[in-house]
């Protein structure tokens, strides 16, 4: 799956924010995200961050995942 950095992913299940969405901070073995809604950060290993993908966006635009 290419991900990059400042990719902004649509999860399944939402922060305890209540946000879903997320930016991209870094890319590798485990993903760095920061939640959009309150700049939380976290790492999730990358095959539990591409199972629980929705939507990818970059640039504003929605790409195929």
């Amino acid at each position: 799956m290419d991900i990059r950095i400042g990719d902004v992913l649509k999860m399944r299940k939402p922060h305890p924010c209540g946000c879903d969405r997320f930016s991209v901070m870094r890319v590798g073995m485990d993903f760095r995200l920061r939640c959009e809604g309150c700049a939380h950060e976290v790492m999730l290993p990358r095959k539990k961050a591409e199972k629980s993908m929705k939507a990818v966006f970059r640039d504003g635009e929605r790409v195929q995942l």
